[in-house]
């Protein structure tokens, strides 16, 4: 196979998502649009991978430095158009050799499969190729004028497109494959005679015809080259990849009453058999096992569900979260690094932070493992069997052995033996009539007013 590359655009300013969080560096799925991006070149086969960016966006040269290394960044400055953006990568593609595929960083959408064609395309002799889509709206496009034989004449913008011409519904999406000395060497031939003085990419085209060269056009859906330029753009993104997913979890044998109200992130993992009730959110690092189910309204993020498990209903598994076979996270419980052993239950108004809790240990309501100082974290180790009286307070570091009790209301600051029962309440004291006394105070000075 033909040696592959990719130089991913994402140097644009992103003005129009009004964030200061650069454009690229918004999620879809949990998972930046840039991220997703290099995710599906690498997929495609891509071993060299380009990331160009712009001076004003060190975040975004930070992620690709991070992911990738240093050599994978190329630097836009100052930005003088898509032509002159996929030329500056030219040196960080010295010495290979292959083809090389330019996308846009802003298509979270986009599939390997979309892009198999363009090297297929290059496979059967086209030295170019275009990706092309079909939009619902093809006022903003330029449209992709073919002859009879299929061969890309030439790209027309709207403006200047002919009543016949705006009729096409083919448009390009400003992705394309070629060779990468020949690529260059179009790219350098490209002029900035425009109103913007800036070098096109769709200039290539009309370069490629002059040197009677064939060019070709793969035509991919609409939703695999939408790009995320706008807040309304990038929320429909996300309201497709969420129907994606769940129409790929239902078809894996995943349980859902109510799918759309079922929120999942890029790298979820659900197995058959699990059941997913209403209105869950699964934010990214989730791994639920075969038979456990998410009752409505949890919040689930870097946590592991082991088989038979019940969450919630309003539970929320924060990161580090690994809860044991057939154990019980219940209504406002709120888990959070900590491996919870099987059969254990925690099923009301509880906070467990930093620690372990034993097989079959039982925690009762309003228990909270008190695991910070104000400067650092500790843990709470709960042994098996052990129960947890209700409205306890475990001050970390703190031990409680297998079988221990705790009595309710104890806060429990030393390590406890295993099969003891720990009391840590002050003693109860009781004053006769006072309650009477007092109300009667006060309906006096109240009758005065």
């Amino acid at each position: 196979m033909t040696p592959r590359a990719a130089v991913i655009m994402a140097a644009g300013q992103g003005t129009r998502m009004k964030s200061p969080v650069p454009k690229v560096l918004h999620k879809v799925g949990g998972r930046t649009l840039l991220d997703r991006v290099i995710d599906t070149v690498e997929r495609v086969g891509c071993d060299r991978i380009v990331v160009v960016v712009g001076t004003h966006s060190p975040a975004v040269r930070e992620l690709v430095v991070k992911r990738l290394g240093e050599q994978a960044v190329a630097v836009q400055d100052p930005p003088l158009g898509t032509g002159h953006a996929v030329l500056a990568a030219k040196e960080a593609l010295a010495g290979f050799e292959g083809d090389v595929l330019v996308v846009n960083g802003d298509c979270p959408l986009l599939e390997p499969h979309d892009l198999d064609p363009l090297f297929k395309l290059r496979e059967e002799g086209a030295p170019l190729a275009l990706l092309g889509f079909e939009p619902a709206d093809t006022l903003l496009y330029g449209r992709l004028i073919r002859g009879a034989d299929g061969h890309v004449l030439r790209i027309v913008e709207p403006k200047e497109a002919t009543p016949d011409e705006q009729m096409v519904r083919a448009c390009y999406a400003g992705m394309l494959c070629a060779e990468r000395a020949q690529l260059f060497s179009w790219l350098e031939r490209l002029t900035n005679d425009n109103a913007k003085g800036e070098y096109y990419l769709t200039g290539i085209v009309g370069l490629a015809n002059a040197d009677e060269m064939i060019v070709r056009a793969s035509i991919a859906p609409e939703s695999a080259v939408m790009g995320a330029d706008t807040p309304m753009q990038l929320s429909q993104a996300e309201a497709i990849f969420q129907q994606r997913r769940r129409a790929h979890f239902l078809a894996e044998g995943v349980q859902m009453l109510a799918p759309e109200t079922a929120y999942f992130s890029w790298d979820t993992e659900i197995a058959a058999g699990a059941v997913i009730e209403q209105f869950v959110v699964i934010a990214p690092g989730v791994s639920i096992e075969t038979g456990a189910v998410i009752r409505a309204f949890s919040h689930l993020e870097g946590a592991r569900v082991a088989s038979g498990a019940l969450i919630g209903p309003y539970a929320r598994l924060r990161p580090g979260a690994d809860i044991g076979e057939e154990a019980h996270i219940g209504n406002f419980v709120e888990v959070k690094k900590v491996k919870v052993g099987p059969g254990a239950k925690a099923n009301h108004l509880t906070y467990l932070g930093d620690g372990t809790v034993g097989a079959k240990a039982n925690i009762g309501a309003g228990t909270i493992f008190c695991n910070y100082d104000g400067f650092d974290k500790y843990d709470t180790h709960v042994g098996e069997g052990a129960f947890i009286g209700s409205n306890s307070a475990l001050v970390a570091p703190v031990t409680v052995g297998p079988g221990a009790y705790t009595g309710s209301g104890s806060v429990i600051t030393r390590d406890v033996a295993p099969d003891a029962l720990a009391l840590e309440r002050s003693t109860q004291v009781e004053k006769e009539g006072w309650a009477a006394r007092f109300r009667a105070a006060k309906l006096a000075k109240k009758a005065k007013k």
